[in-house]
């Protein structure tokens, strides 16, 4: 029998009080009964802000996703509300997405931020998390807070939160609010709803962010949208409520929706999970795309923050794209948009993050634009815009699929996004090209970068411990050489330090903490280890590059790419 540790059973005797309803105490007492190790799993921590808000399994306790947790995070987000806006009623906007219990759960946010004067307002039914980053400017929101675990399993459900600018927070903020959340106790949280403080909104809000969505991301004649056919897959998530409608009214016609996959369901019934970085996520709209004789396909995750492309290839078969390589082609043509329209004027810059490719600082750069870099997430590429008044943003992305055009939304933004992909795809075709050909022809230019990730899952007390320990490892036995090649450089964003092997010289990093390392090596390998913040993961992010003299020239240097990640994985213990 699994004995409970007394601090453990402390946390859970404290859920057994009348503070909590009849139906969390008796879930508890089963559990105690029939399942201790997860009621250890359950109460062993509280449930931590990651990288994208908090995430975690439904279910009772600490560490879950429940009325409690999230109504702890509401209370203390309120407190907050008061403090900083205190001669004004704050307004908060709320929107979610498809999982089980997340209308259930926005109304509980909803009641307790009501209860608390704060006037709320309340999506009437599921909506993408873009449409949310959008709505908190465009009501004079303080803040936003969507219900959504993005492409986490069906047992995920999780809360993001906005501020006043529409980026997720950032210091200082965010842990001023952790800091209110964990003062408080559950008795304090007020859940008594004032229905005045609620308003249900819905079309309206729509209108305006569908228009927005177009106004940025259309940029191709009509007779181009004619010649192309798309494949778009939902995924069950929300993004079917918006995008073929963003797509129809930027002119589009030719508009395929895989239908099985149409139906928002928190099951997720027709995929193993539902990313679309897995390739295995796109097989229907990829069947699909073969009997339409598509274009290109274009699948998004459940709260239409990212999205998959796959394009055919020069032979004509479809090929999925990373989100290095999605990224880098749509940062281009949104560069050459801005140049042929004579806004460049060296008061633009692209924005990107420490793991994604290193190609898209030299692609930016090439256009005399400014780059910027960040940590890992979103929040930190809206941070830029917030904190750069003075520049105006182009456009910018991340390795994992997620990608941003302009900044009338602070956060990735699948829609907008979707069309771009659209329109790249269409006047690429127009000019006798390809989406396809347009990144090999980026590969010549700029040199063939190729990346690769590797993700190990490590679920539970032990696995969040194992991976704390790997991170240690790291530090106290840091590589010196990787795959026979010199580490030149190792930056420690732990520390902020960042150590030059060639000059033998320190340097500070300038970019906020984070459990982050990255090995640089001689032959221009980059190698970074990464803890997700929002999965039980430990993550590795490779990338490595060679020239490419011509696009006939392609496979066979990609494949020697490909051949010199091989070597690195094995060298690191990790094919």
């Amino acid at each position: 029998m699994i004995h409970i540790e007394p601090k453990i059973l402390e946390r859970i005797n404290t859920w057994l009080t009348p503070t909590f309803d009849k139906e969390t105490q008796d879930k508890i007492k089963d559990s105690i009964a029939f399942q201790p190790k997860e009621i250890q799993e359950a109460f062993y921590k509280d449930l931590e802000f990651g990288t994208g808000g908090m995430r975690g399994i439904m279910g009772v306790g600490t560490n879950r996703i429940n009325k409690y947790t999230l109504g702890r995070n509401t209370q203390g987000l309120s407190n907050y509300l008061h403090e900083q806006f205190p001669n004004e009623t704050p307004k908060v906007v709320i929107a979610y997405d498809c999982r089980h219990n997340s209308k259930t759960l926005a109304k509980v946010v909803a009641d307790v931020f009501s209860a608390n004067n704060i006037q709320v307002y309340l999506f009437e039914d599921l909506r993408t998390t873009p449409e949310l980053s959008f709505s908190v400017r465009h009501l004079g929101c303080q803040c936003g807070i969507v219900l959504t675990a993005s492409h986490n399993p069906p047992e995920y459900n999780g809360f993001k939160v906005y501020w006043q600018d529409g980026g997720q927070l950032v210091p200082p903020q965010d842990a001023e609010i952790v800091t209110e959340i964990n003062s408080l106790e559950y008795s304090e949280i007020n859940f008594k709803s004032n229905e005045q403080f609620i308003k249900i909104i819905g079309k309206e809000v729509d209108e305006a962010f569908i228009n927005a969505s177009v106004k940025n991301g259309n940029f191709t004649d009509q007779k181009a949208k004619d010649d192309i056919t798309v494949v778009f897959t939902s995924l069950h998530g929300t993004s079917i409520v918006t995008i073929p409608e963003t797509l129809e009214r930027a002119g589009y016609k030719n508009v395929h929706v895989v239908k099985e996959q149409a139906e928002p369901d928190g099951d997720f019934p027709t995929v193993e999970s539902p990313n679309p970085e897995e390739p295995e996520a796109l097989k229907m709209a990829l069947e699909l795309a073969e009997k339409v004789n598509a274009d290109i396909v274009v699948g998004t995750d459940p709260d239409c923050d990212r999205l998959g492309v796959a394009v055919r290839d020069l032979e004509g078969k479809l090929i999925l794209l990373n989100g290095n390589q999605a990224m880098l082609v749509m940062t281009d043509f949104l560069l050459r948009q801005w140049k042929k329209q004579g806004k460049l004027d060296g008061n633009e810059f692209v924005g990107s993050t420490i793991v994604s490719t290193p190609m898209v600082k030299v692609l930016t750069n090439s256009y005399g634009v400014e780059y910027k870099e960040g940590l890992t997430g979103f929040k930190w590429i809206a941070k830029m815009i917030k904190d750069f008044p003075e520049l105006d943003f182009i456009g910018g992305g991340e390795e994992s699929f997620g990608f941003m055009v302009g900044d009338f939304v602070r956060d990735k933004d699948a829609v907008t996004s979707t069309l771009l992909a659209c329109e790249i795809e269409a006047q690429a075709k127009a000019d006798g090209s390809s989406f396809y050909e347009t990144l090999l022809q980026l590969y010549v230019t700029h040199g063939l970068y190729k990346e690769h990730l590797v993700a190990i899952t490590k679920k539970g007390m032990e696995g969040a411990q194992e991976i704390k320990q790997m991170m240690i490892d790291a530090r106290e036995n840091p590589l010196k050489e990787i795959n026979g090649s010199k580490v030149t450089r190792i930056e420690d964003y732990q520390t902020s330090k960042a150590r030059n092997f060639v000059s033998n010289t320190d340097e500070n990093i300038a970019i906020p903490k984070s459990n982050v390392i990255i090995y640089y090596t001689e032959d221009g390998s980059k190698i970074a280890l990464r803890p997700s913040g929002t999965e039980p993961k430990i993550k590795f992010y490779m990338s490595v590059n060679a020239p490419l003299s011509s696009i006939e020239e392609y496979a066979a240097v990609d494949s020697q790419l490909q051949e010199k990640i091989d070597a690195i994985l094995k060298d690191m213990n990790l094919s």
